[in-house]
């Protein structure tokens, strides 16, 4: 058995078993890119709010709201999204969550939403967890991405011209042949000229399921170090104060718009015990998750104890924060989410063209 032929059979058998899960990942993938816009569009009632010309009212007051509206639920983090938007309250109860819309200049409650059941956010569970237990589906989702990776290693292996005069015929398609052709021809050719940006999605996908491929992206920008070390949160002493102290999240935020005035999204994580810091994020554009500097303060007196600028952080760092814009395409905004939104729609038609190919090699009826 020759070495093409060994792919071959690799690359054959390993489609069929990941074939359907690659599918799923990718179509979820497509929906989930313009979740935001859609969103924008046919939620705008509770997610856009009238710009104001005063400051967001600050995160003790939405969280004494939220605590109105959900008196069972807790909070754990107040989100503010830009000057046109609402801001959001993360609020938990158990395993339950709830996200609660405010007006940010007003504190007006806006809309209730229960995670559970949103369309997008079921969708983006599917994608990542299939909708099973995240210790099982994760590793199910990880598994075929991985292979996915193998195939398109394989099949550009097996694709790639022997001769100089096949080089033509193997990057077209040949659309006045019969339909197997051209399905033949269309997974080929489609998986070549994607394979690259197919490959850097499912690599930046594989690092949700797995803490290991993080580390392995930082230390190869890095050429080394240790990402633990990097992002290890400052420790305080909790025999030095009783309690900690609610206008602590407000001394945080105001300290974070005056660090970061630029800034058009923020959050501030709220310390849910005794010996929890409060820290913030601050990037410079609403909606885009790049570029992130974080602040860390003490949860008695609202205290700056460490902060780590964007432009401090480790390229590798760096890159390890943009993988979310990168996954999603969201970090060259809406073209970036158009390329990652076709891409993954030809990869989910891969496997069904590929099926096609096997079927028809194996149970196609023979002329009589």
């Amino acid at each position: 058995m020759g070495f093409k032929t060994q792919i071959r059979f690799l690359h054959k058998w390993l489609g069929l078993i990941s074939g359907l899960i690659v599918f799923i990942i990718s179509i979820t993938g497509c929906i989930f890119c313009f979740h935001d816009e859609i969103k924008d569009i046919t939620r705008k009632e509770w997610r856009l709010v009238e710009p104001e010309n005063k400051a967001f009212l600050p995160p003790s007051v939405l969280e004494r709201n939220a605590k109105k509206i959900a008196p069972d639920f807790k909070a754990s983090m107040v989100a503010y999204y830009g000057k046109n938007r609402s801001a959001i309250v993360y609020t938990f109860s158990g395993e339950k969550n709830q996200y609660l819309y405010f007006n940010p200049y007003n504190g007006t409650f806006l809309k209730s939403e229960n995670p559970e059941t949103d369309f997008f956010i079921i969708v983006e569970y599917i994608h990542l967890y299939l909708l099973l237990p995240d210790y099982i589906g994760k590793h199910i989702i990880g598994g075929a991405t991985i292979i996915f990776i193998l195939l398109l290693i394989s099949g550009i292996i097996q694709w790639w011209p022997k001769k100089k005069s096949d080089i033509k015929r193997s990057f077209t398609i040949k659309w006045s042949a019969k339909w197997r052709r051209v399905n033949y021809d269309w997974h080929n050719t489609s998986g070549f000229y994607i394979s690259l940006i197919a490959l850097i999605l499912a690599i930046t996908g594989l690092t949700f399921t797995y803490e290991w491929m993080g580390d392995g992206i930082y230390k190869t920008f890095n050429f080394g170090g240790d990402k633990a070390l990097e992002t290890k949160l400052p420790s305080i002493d909790t025999t030095k104060f009783k309690v900690n102290s609610i206008t602590a999240i407000d001394r945080a935020f105001a300290q974070t718009m005056k660090l970061k005035p630029d800034s058009e999204m923020l959050f501030v994580m709220i310390p849910q015990q005794k010996g929890d810091i409060v820290s913030t994020g601050a990037y410079p554009h609403m909606l885009s998750y790049d570029n992130q500097s974080n602040y860390y303060f003490h949860p008695k007196n609202g205290k700056l104890i460490q902060k780590q600028l964007f432009e401090d952080k480790s390229l590798g760092l760096q890159v390890v924060e943009m993988n979310y814009g990168i996954h999603t395409g969201q970090i060259l905004d809406l073209p970036g989410k158009i390329i990652a939104f076709i891409v993954s729609l030809f990869v989910a038609a891969l496997p069904i063209t590929g099926f096609v190919i096997w079927y028809g090699r194996n149970f196609k009826k023979k002329k009589t």
